[in-house]
């Protein structure tokens, strides 16, 4: 599946996203820095109804974000980004491992240092900035397994 958007279009993006996805838990999200990875996260948060403040989680590693479900009951999503951290053992340190194997929505940026770690039924996302500044979101083949 691949999504071509504005940042305009993010919220109706995000809708079509979760349509698509509406069974899966866990994305990785490839992109350079600057392609809007944070900020497409964002979007797909508050297209699930998550209200607290969204923000990167560059520094704390894992960010949690409550929502309720269409039955009204509480959900969680995780967005991890794993930029600083060097290996597997990092990861596991900083409970990556614990946290892709809960029920809840899980987006990871940077995945490639816990390729082994991640669910056989992980979705893996590309986001790339196009010479129009529109972006281009699709599911590819994960490289680093």
């Amino acid at each position: 599946m691949q999504w071509t958007f504005t940042l305009e279009q993010l919220p109706e993006t995000a809708a079509a996203f979760w349509q698509y996805y509406a069974d899966k838990q866990v994305f990785t999200l490839d992109g350079l820095m600057g392609a809007g990875k944070t900020t497409l996260i964002k979007a797909l948060c508050a297209a699930r109804g998550v209200q607290d403040a969204t923000a990167s989680p560059t520094f704390s590693i894992i960010n949690e974000y409550a929502y309720r479900d269409a039955q009204g009951q509480p959900r969680r999503i995780y967005h991890l980004d794993l930029y600083r951290l060097r290996d597997e053992d990092d990861a596991i340190s900083a409970g990556v491992e614990d946290t892709l194997y809960q029920d809840a929505i899980c987006f990871v940026e940077w995945p490639g240092v816990i390729a082994p770690l991640l669910p056989p039924d992980t979705v893996h996302l590309q986001l790339e900035v196009l010479p129009d500044q529109k972006r281009i979101l699709r599911e590819i083949a994960a490289s680093y397994k």
